[in-house]
């Protein structure tokens, strides 16, 4: 277990400069490796089992074996992506897998705030459904992992290798941000790894399965997620 000797409430805009200035050149297996070696076991992945989760998933098993990985099960998952799950824990048995779930069932969130909430108002669907939920698990961790990479749209264009996430007051690092999207899958099909199968049908970006739709070929990867609505987050990254 590492000396952890910053966190997000110690960390400076200075300190986070000068941490970004000496892994700027660095690839992604390194930054996996001054993150574990920096936080360990207060390191969490927090995973959508996308694309770019099979490849953080395959570095990160490189790096630390038994790693925590967090899914958000909100329930309303395709049951591809399920599937894809329990294929990634035969693939790579010592990690930890866990599927976090939200306070509320789908029948208790009807209740309280009507059915379909994710049509009549998807904010606060995603808040109940991912965002309190990983609120709940970074409050034992320092820091987390996630695969945002800068091509993907003009919100994540500035992110940086380690950035400071006001939303969960915690360190988020972010290995995968110089990869483009065919980068990701130059190395999903070198090293066979499983991936989602909708994403053989059109869908770039997977979340929920009332609120992503598929991509006509050549379209933003995110024109899918929350279409015609004008929402392009679910929150957890902004």
């Amino acid at each position: 277990m590492p000396d952890i000797t910053f966190s997000y409430e110690t960390l400076t805009t200075e300190h986070l400069d000068a941490i970004n200035k000496d892994l700027e050149n660095k690839d992604a297996l390194d930054i996996l490796k001054w993150a574990y070696s920096q936080f360990g076991e207060s390191l969490v992945y927090a995973c959508s089992f996308g694309a770019e989760g099979m490849v953080l998933i395959d570095l990160i098993s490189r790096v630390c074996p038994d790693a925590r990985i967090v899914f958000l099960d909100t329930h309303v998952h395709f049951k591809e992506t399920y599937e894809l799950i329990e294929r990634v824990k035969v693939r790579y048995p010592k990690l930890r897998i866990e599927l976090k779930e939200p306070d509320l069932s789908l029948e208790q969130q009807a209740e309280q705030y009507g059915i379909e909430l994710w049509k009549s108002s998807p904010d606060l669907c995603c808040k109940l459904r991912k965002l309190d939920p990983l609120e709940d698990v970074l409050k034992g961790a320092v820091a987390w992992l996630s695969g945002l990479r800068r091509e993907q749209s003009p919100t994540r264009a500035n992110t940086q290798f380690v950035n400071e996430d006001r939303r969960f007051q915690s360190i988020k690092v972010c290995p995968l941000i110089h990869w483009t999207w065919d980068d990701v899958w130059t190395y999903i099909k070198l090293y066979q790894l499983p991936y989602n199968e909708l994403h053989d049908k059109g869908y770039p970006s997977i979340g929920c399965e009332h609120c992503t739709a598929p991509v006509k070929e050549g379209g933003d990867s995110r024109a899918g997620r929350w279409s015609g609505t004008g929402k392009t987050e679910c929150g957890l990254h902004q």
